[in-house]
């Protein structure tokens, strides 16, 4: 008999079925026992009168894998309406350990740090699988999205000879007796993969190593890069990016209903188009002084919260930053050659998406390199390329566990990451 998952029980109503799963809770009353199933669809409410079903049922520990061949039967207060019957019981495996908090509860009680120690079961938890959903569903929305407008998808190097943002927070390796790093970013790659697909994207790890201990930060998180050729200027790179965040949040709420539903989720509208203001503005709105070189955290949120009630949007572009806090290859303003033609794109008053557009002749990337003393060596592989012809091109990275905390309104963004790498954790 085929196997029946807990959400197809409504169709077999009637019928002999057959039901895997995990022991989810069991329920031992004087009269009648309730065995409740999960799997990775659902639950699944088993009804246990026989007295020898019984016995064995008292046997069990929570989360033994468990095979249920039953009648399902018709009732509005079981899970989806039905619940199976006449059952009989067959272990799967050897009877589980019980974990060190109970799964069965609407909420897990236990600390986040007790979760990501034994996170191979607490990710079992409706709400902690359900964000992996809603990730898992964003990712598909963000390549369906480019997809769409033609873009090509790119698979780059993680180990480098240099350091892309040539900063020193970077982790170091051993590379057949050579320095390598891991990548901070794809982005020397996926500039050099416009010259022959005109637009790319990737879906990949990026290695941080900075030694922050936030509830916004990680070491290794996935990062959903693009970038685009033929571009006027950064605004064209907003375009896109605007309509590949509303292609996420469509095919999350497609994809990912149910676990929308389990964590009470509702996701926002994306704007036709995204309210945007220049750097030095944002300053203003924040309250920051006017020669602040960057926005703090404080002030990002004083600006979501401007752009909630001025726009009544969840999202807001802060274009023209400082050249100075921008990497090399970021175009400069034309206008304004202090300001660059980048943005940052913020999502409840959080950094989200960082992009612009950037330099693309050979001749402004030695300048750019010069007037900060860098050297030229270690990016000869990297700037050959625009000798060769480039287009003007721009792109952006999202931060997909980033974009999934905000998104759920986690407090950190450990709880939407199965296994997060940080300052402190390297296992499990």
């Amino acid at each position: 008999m085929q196997r029946t998952l807990s959400q197809q029980l409504p169709a077999r109503i009637g019928t002999t079925v057959r039901i895997a799963g995990w022991v989810h809770r069991r329920r031992l009353l004087k009269s009648v026992a309730f065995l409740i199933v999960r799997d990775a669809t659902g639950l699944a409410q088993v009804v246990v009168t026989d007295p020898a079903v019984r016995a064995e049922l008292e046997k069990l520990t929570e989360e033994t894998v468990v095979e249920v061949t039953a009648t399902a039967t018709a009732n509005g207060t079981a899970p989806a309406g039905v619940e199976l019957t006449d059952p009989t019981v067959r272990l799967l495996g050897s009877p589980a350990a019980p974990p060190p908090f109970d799964l069965y509860r609407p909420a897990l009680t236990a600390s986040l740090p007790t979760q990501l120690d034994n996170a191979p079961t607490a990710l079992r938890h409706p709400t902690r699988s359900a964000a992996l959903r809603i990730s898992a569903a964003a990712v598909a929305g963000f390549r369906a999205a480019l997809d769409a407008q033609d873009f090509v998808e790119v698979h780059t190097p993680k180990v480098v000879s240099s350091s892309t943002e040539s900063g020193a927070n970077v982790f170091a390796l051993d590379w057949f007796g050579r320095p390598a790093y891991l990548a901070q970013s794809p982005q020397f790659y996926k500039q050099l993969m416009v010259g022959v697909f005109e637009r790319v994207y990737e879906v990949g790890p990026v290695f941080r190593a900075e030694p922050h201990d936030t509830v916004r930060h990680l070491a290794q998180y996935t990062s959903l890069d693009a970038e685009l050729g033929f571009v006027t200027d950064h605004r064209d790179v907003m375009g896109v990016l605007r309509d590949t965040v509303a292609g996420m949040l469509d095919t999350v709420s497609g994809r990912a209903g149910s676990a929308l539903a389990t964590l009470g989720v509702t996701p926002p509208q994306v704007p036709a188009e995204i309210p945007a203001v220049h750097f030095t503005e944002a300053l203003t709105i924040a309250g920051a002084p006017a020669d602040e070189p960057d926005l703090a955290p404080a002030h990002e949120r004083a600006l979501g919260e401007w752009a909630r009630r001025e726009h009544g949007s969840d999202f807001l572009f802060v274009t023209g930053y400082p050249m100075a806090k921008r990497p090399f290859y970021t175009h400069p303003d034309p206008a304004r050659p202090a300001y660059s033609n980048g943005f940052d794109l913020l999502f409840r008053g959080l950094e989200l998406v960082t992009g612009g557009q950037r330099l693309h002749r050979h001749a402004d990337y030695l300048a750019a390199l010069a007037a900060r003393d860098e050297p030229v060596e270690p990016y000869i592989g990297y700037l050959d390329a625009f000798r060769h012809g480039m287009p003007p091109h721009g792109g952006f990275a999202i931060g997909l566990e980033r974009f999934v905390a905000r998104l759920v309104g986690a407090a950190n963004i450990r709880e939407v990451t199965a296994f997060p790498r940080d300052l402190h954790r390297l296992t499990p």
